[in-house]
């Protein structure tokens, strides 16, 4: 499958693209920053650089790759888990605002499938609960996949050298379990160490 990866150099991007590539997938790897082009590319994607609030770029970049697939694993979070507090509104405004012009540039390339991150744990009242709840309401009415992700731990995670509490997934797991995903059904999938 031809698959539109929009967060492809983010923690778990950069662990999707080699697996995704080795069972025979065509990867675009979508950054907004363009000294990672290099980096997907050595990973094995096709790097596409676009920032996803541009929705006219936006759907020109989908519609020129013709995926079967977008992935959207896009979040705007600082490298410091301390300073998470600081990127609420980033965050949330990415899960909505750039969730919506994916799902646009969607409907204007074919409609291929959408599949999108979202957490497995319950969020404060607010910007970041309210954008997860529209994130999954809109993607679920265009009959894609929900990926409800627990905490990421692991190498290149916040988690490096403690297990978070409850709901938490490995993110080599995380990585493996989304590449299976890619035909699932409409729906929400869970995706922490706890066997479904």
């Amino acid at each position: 499958m031809r698959i539109f990866l929009a967060g492809a150099s983010g923690v778990i991007g950069q662990r999707l693209i080699p697996r995704l590539v080795k069972e025979g997938h065509v990867v675009g790897g979508m950054t907004r920053s363009a000294g990672k082009t290099e980096l997907l590319a050595r990973l094995g994607a096709e790097p596409i650089l676009c920032d996803v609030f541009d929705q006219d770029a936006l759907v020109k970049v989908v519609r020129d790759f013709a995926p079967d697939v977008i992935l959207n694993e896009l979040t705007d979070l600082p490298d410091e888990a301390e300073k998470i507090g600081d990127h609420v509104e980033l965050n949330a405004r990415i899960r909505t605002e750039g969730n919506q012009n994916l799902i646009e540039a969607a409907r204007k390339s074919g409609s291929p499938k959408i599949l999108a991150q979202t957490v497995a744990w319950q969020l404060q009242a607010g910007p970041g609960a309210d954008a997860v709840a529209e994130l999954e309401r809109s993607v679920l009415a265009e009959g894609g996949v929900v990926l409800s992700y627990g905490q990421f731990y692991g190498p290149g995670t916040y988690y490096e050298q403690r297990i978070p509490a409850e709901p938490r997934v490995q993110i080599d797991h995380a990585a493996d379990r989304t590449v299976e995903l890619l035909d699932a059904p409409s729906g929400v999938v869970v995706i922490t160490d706890q066997p479904a």
